[in-house]
């Protein structure tokens, strides 16, 4: 959510007559993110969150807002897309593509206790059930076809220590993808970026997922160690708090009961996780794009958090006796 992109009032004035949305008042960049322009806009009708895309084109960005609004007729909290007069969710501003979805209450917990973590694995869990009807298909492009486009554009950049971790853990994780436990765990939509600051809570209330741009099809249990990396860890460390841990599987469990074969693929999934995040963020680093408000992300966090999740044992999976 950096501003890559920049929008003036002016720039909306107009442009923002296809929505029944009344006048804009107000624009602002959000600062935070790093993969498309993002804003508040005030309008008569309330506040919204307008999004520029810098990398999704006009044909991949149904799927994402239309899954949103499937999660939301479903019962998720999740931000609902605004349709412009002609029924469309994606429309152009600046030569790109944009859409206006609703800003949720509260704010982002950036210190979660297991109660926020409960909330989260709870809410999860009814996200995959309710996307387990949704029609549309789209692969996670962020997973292993991305990794092993993206491994050689970083390799010159890194120490031969880091060469080598990187290289034995797509190994390890090419393996794992052909096994037959890989195989048979279940998945559907997944949001695949689900970390502390995309998601808000009031207090103790979950009031909603957002930044859905990542999601796509997966395991489901990927998307559980994406999110268990991030809001039950200590963050200087990167080492698991077992209390926020269990908090947050038990009431994913108790939603969705895990299987046999996840609880067999939890470890590696949980490496898998931090492996694409540590990518990622090398990748940002040592091939950042011109953004105002940009700041990459450290990717020496998911360093550390991969190799503690190759070296030492975690909580393991509740499963249904």
């Amino acid at each position: 959510m950096a501003v890559f992109t920049p929008v003036s009032l002016q720039d909306l004035s107009s442009w923002i007559d296809q929505f029944p949305l009344g006048k804009v008042s107000a624009v602002k960049g959000i600062s935070s993110g790093i993969e498309n322009s993002n804003f508040f806009i005030t309008t008569e009708a309330g506040e919204y969150v307008l999004t520029i895309f810098e990398n999704l084109n006009f044909e991949q960005l149904p799927f994402y807002l239309k899954l949103m609004r499937h999660l939301a007729d479903h019962g998720v909290l999740v931000p609902a897309p605004v349709a412009n007069r002609d029924g469309e969710l994606v429309v152009p501003l600046h030569g790109k593509p944009a859409a206006i979805v609703s800003k949720l209450e509260g704010s982002s917990q950036m210190q979660p206790q297991a109660v926020h973590c409960a909330a989260v694995g709870q809410m999860l869990a009814k996200m995959h059930l309710a996307g387990n009807s949704f029609p549309l298909f789209q692969k996670n492009l962020r997973a292993s076809d991305w990794w092993h486009l993206t491994v050689p554009k970083v390799l010159p950049f890194i120490s031969d220590d880091l060469q080598h971790l990187l290289r034995a853990e797509i190994h390890f994780q090419d393996a794992f993808e052909a096994s037959a436990v890989y195989k048979a765990l279940p998945r559907g939509p997944v949001h695949a970026d689900l970390f502390r600051n995309n998601v808000m809570f009031s207090g103790e209330q979950l009031t909603g997922f957002f930044d859905f741009y990542f999601a796509g099809c997966d395991t489901w249990l990927f998307d559980v160690a994406v999110t268990v990396n991030d809001w039950c860890i200590d963050v200087a460390t990167g080492v698991l708090d077992s209390s926020r841990v269990v908090a947050m599987l038990n009431a994913y469990h108790a939603v969705r009961p895990f299987s046999r074969e996840e609880s067999s693929a939890w470890q590696p999934l949980l490496r898998a996780a931090a492996l694409r995040f540590w990518l990622s963020r090398l990748y940002d680093y040592y091939q950042p794009r011109d953004a105002e408000m940009l700041t990459p992300h450290d990717p020496a966090h998911f360093e550390r958090i991969l190799r503690l999740r190759e070296s030492q044992s975690v909580p393991p999976l509740p499963v249904t006796q």
